[in-house]
């Protein structure tokens, strides 16, 4: 099902549902990039890297589409610097599907280092406290700049708990700020900066200006972003305004800020209600491989978390028995796999005593070789899923 070519292709991404049971869709997400089949789940390569895994392992493991973060390469190395490498396909030497984060969630994460307005928000860097400004235009100028197949609004993350004012008030913030998203991508969605990535010289064209523009195509979509906090019916009023400003596809963000994970799931579900069929639904930011699992059977094509890299760095694993903390010297005199039913390189080749050792060591390899088996399993999950609702089962 994945292709790749010399030159880039003449599309644009598409979404084709192929099979469904119940809610859960089969799809293929179909990108300038490669074709990337959903539901999927994302590796998040925050500023261009997913921390200690090289791109052909990455390739290995059966990522076709990764996660950049707009807020983090804005800041290092640079926007233009991307751009002028090629974008981040030609920078990272990544041949397959990128989505980028518009930086939305990552400057509400700085808390007292931002302020929001009706024209943007203004923030500090968390490198060197130098001051540093977002619009819903310079947000997607950046994207456009780092030449992701798909990239989002940028929207306001409403915190929790919140009053039913501050969330409208945000919601409709987000609003206003999608319209002027989507109206700067639409006037300036040409500029993409795809070059030469791995050896292979794409079609671009200089332009007056100095951007690079693809000869054919337009080959970069926008995805909404649906808000309005814990409140379901602010929920369905963000959805079906955004739906109406139109977009290629429609996250769901503003979920894992501290709420319950019994709410997240119910807003979740009563959010999915509001979106449209035929186009691709994103949650942002969660979860544990158990609620991927959960949210796919409830018809979301499209998730991201750093969780499986996150824990791998900290020594927490997830196996098909549970998770392990590998830190614990319990396992110092185990010399069985990680986990038995379990075929990455990891658990093929070394014990839970040696994995345990290098942790304890501080050895670089234990971050490495725990971030490895922690994606294989979070992806091998996902191919279960897809497998299950192709066979018209209800994912476990």
């Amino acid at each position: 099902m994945h292709t790749w070519s010399d030159t880039i292709p003449t599309v644009s991404t598409e979404f084709k549902v192929e099979a469904t049971n119940g809610a859960a869709r089969l799809a293929r997400v179909i990108t300038p990039h490669g074709e990337v089949e959903a539901p999927v789940f994302m590796p998040v390569g925050t500023a261009a890297s997913v921390k200690g895994v090289p791109q052909d392992m990455l390739e290995e493991l059966g990522v076709w589409i990764l996660l950049g973060n707009t807020y983090h390469l804005y800041l290092r190395p640079g926007v233009e610097q991307v751009r002028r490498l090629g974008g981040l396909h030609g920078f990272m030497s990544w041949n397959r599907a990128i989505l980028t984060d518009s930086g939305g969630f990552q400057v509400f994460s700085l808390n007292e280092l931002r302020k929001v307005s009706e024209e943007g928000v203004t923030f500090r860097s968390h490198l060197d406290g130098s001051s540093h400004f977002f619009s819903p235009e310079s947000a997607t100028e950046a994207q456009i700049g780092l030449g992701a197949d798909i990239i989002m609004v940028l929207d306001e993350c409403t915190e929790y708990p919140a009053e039913h004012e501050r969330v409208r008030e945000s919601m409709e913030l987000t609003l206003r700020w999608a319209e002027r998203s989507k109206k700067y991508f639409e006037e300036h969605k040409h500029e993409v900066p795809w070059g030469r990535v791995s050896g292979r010289q794409f079609p671009v064209s200089r332009q007056s200006t100095g951007n690079l523009k693809p000869e054919t195509g337009n080959l970069q979509c926008l995805f909404g972003i649906v808000q309005g906090g814990m409140d379901p019916q602010l929920r369905k009023e963000s959805a079906e305004r955004t739906i109406e400003i139109g977009f290629s596809g429609y996250a769901i963000g503003g979920l894992s800020v501290g709420e319950p994970r019994a709410l997240t799931r119910e807003i979740v579900e009563t959010t999915l209600q509001h979106l449209p069929a035929d186009k691709p639904r994103y949650l942002m930011g969660v979860g544990t491989p158990e609620e991927i699992v959960e949210y796919a059977n409830l018809g979301v094509d499209m998730m991201d978390c750093v969780l499986p890299t996150r824990a791998a760095r900290h020594g927490l694993l997830f196996t098909s028995e549970g998770k392990i903390s590998i830190k614990q010297a319990r396992y110092a005199d185990d010399a069985g796999p990680l986990d038995p039913n379990c075929a990455c390189r990891v658990c093929s080749r070394y014990s839970r005593a040696y994995l345990r050792h290098l942790y304890a060591a501080n050895e670089v390899l234990a971050q490495v070789l725990n971030t490895i088996h922690n994606l294989s399993f979070y992806l091998d999950t996902m191919r279960k899923v897809r497998h299950s609702i192709g066979l018209g089962r209800k994912a476990r």
